[in-house]
């Protein structure tokens, strides 16, 4: 019974380790002010003035199938958009709600154009859900008025079993705002309170092939890292989500754009560590994604149609460790070699036991020529003095056998070149 178990979520793994990119989106009526999602929490907005952005957010240029069509083209395979976020606007007709984009000034359902534009770009659909909703007194004074943090609770398991019946078939569900009143933790303790086991219990009930990240508090189907990019262990499936700019819902005058070198840098990182990079964007409130965050998505896809290979279903590469610079992935026999820093005319990588069969940049098709030094030197060399590619250069390299790094037994033997065994 447990191997069959295993083998149903490797099954239903597969896609998501194969994909390694997907855009995050998020969005929702604090778009109207342009401070973040957070805003109506900073600002202290009482719940019945903010309530009135609503009225203004009429997002006429909303345009799900241009959402879509920039996943695909910065080479993502899937997108996640916050259905609700911490100030409980959802974006979706919700029963058990009359803050939503269904009853008010937009009337429209945003989820379900979201959804529908997905399926006919054949991107896998993700679902994010905020289990808090600052509009509940009982969400900060859980202690004190119980009957309010009860009502909140029952409309979390209320909308999630909306959100998982209406719109079809859902790739993933991706849970956020575990805590109570901003509290720390332990995730045991909220997770007790929000009741995560039955919560995922339902949702599996109604979207057996869905995945559900571990932010309700409980060990789930993959793991999410938040502003960094840090690998789980191996064998487990994991993603990590970091925001273009400063905020994650827009902030118009935002100016802390990270550039798309590290951005591809965050990406290989993840891929190295065999995990997902979800990166965001912050629509404005007339639904349009900025110049600032198209371009470089637009970028960071041109640059995927070249190094892809090296990418998608990537494999962690521990033969041989990487140095200051340049991280390792791998597919198979082929290793690839991500270059950071670009070294001119010839590529140190020290240690190496293995023989090098061949070595081909993927920007340009180039074969370089190798050679051996002491201290397991591998030399890649006849390589162009400036990068071929201007943001990462990545080659693809074929050992003769398993990959095998030198076993360094005496650490200073590299001073005198016999890190690799006496000089020859």
């Amino acid at each position: 019974m447990k191997s069959q178990k295993a083998s149903t979520l490797q099954q239903r793994l597969k896609w998501f380790h194969e994909a390694r990119f997907g855009l995050f989106i998020h969005w929702g009526v604090h778009a109207v002010m342009g401070r973040g999602e957070w805003a109506m929490f900073f600002d202290r907005i009482p719940a019945r003035e903010y309530a009135k952005l609503a009225d203004r957010f009429r997002p006429k240029r909303f345009d799900a199938d241009a959402w879509a069509q920039l996943a695909l083209d910065a080479g993502m395979k899937y997108m996640v958009l916050t259905t609700r976020h911490h100030d409980g606007f959802c974006l979706f007709d919700s029963k058990v709600s009359d803050f939503t984009s269904v009853k008010t000034a937009a009337g429209r359902d945003f989820v379900a154009e979201y959804v529908q534009a997905c399926r006919k770009a054949g991107l896998k659909v993700g679902l994010y859900y905020s289990l808090m909703d600052w509009r509940f007194p009982g969400y900060f004074n859980y202690k004190s008025n119980p009957a309010s943090a009860a009502a909140l609770r029952q409309q979390c398991h209320d909308q999630v079993r909306e959100l998982l019946t209406n719109y079809g078939k859902i790739d993933v569900l991706w849970y956020d705002g575990l805590w109570l009143n901003h509290e720390a933790g332990p995730d045991e303790t909220w997770a007790k309170f929000w009741k995560s086991k039955e919560l995922n219990a339902m949702a599996k009930r109604l979207q057996p092939d869905i995945l559900i990240n571990n932010r309700a508090g409980i060990p789930a189907d993959f793991g999410t890292c938040e502003g960094h990019v840090s690998a789980a262990e191996p064998g487990q499936a994991w993603e990590a989500c970091m925001t273009m700019s400063s905020g994650w819902g827009q902030i118009k005058h935002d100016v802390n754009f990270k550039t798309t070198v590290q951005l591809l840098q965050h990406l290989v990182a993840a891929a190295a560590g065999e995990g997902n990079f979800l990166l965001n964007v912050g629509p404005g409130a007339d639904g349009t994604i900025r110049n600032a965050e198209t371009s470089r998505l637009r970028e960071m896809g041109r640059w995927l149609k070249v190094n892809g290979e090296a990418i998608y279903g990537s494999q962690r590469f521990s033969g041989i460790p990487a140095e200051f610079g340049y991280l390792w992935t791998r597919k198979g026999k082929d290793c690839y070699l991500h270059i950071f820093h670009w070294p001119g005319k010839e590529m140190v990588i020290p240690l190496v036991k293995s023989k090098v069969v061949s070595a081909t940049v993927l920007a340009t098709g180039q074969r370089a020529k190798v050679r051996r030094e002491c201290n397991g030197r591998t030399v890649l060399y006849g390589l162009p003095e400036t990068p071929p590619d201007k943001y990462i250069t990545t080659i693809r390299i074929r050992f003769a056998g398993e990959p095998e790094a030198v076993k360094v037994t005496d650490p200073a033997a590299w001073l005198t070149g016999e890190a690799a065994g006496p000089a020859r």
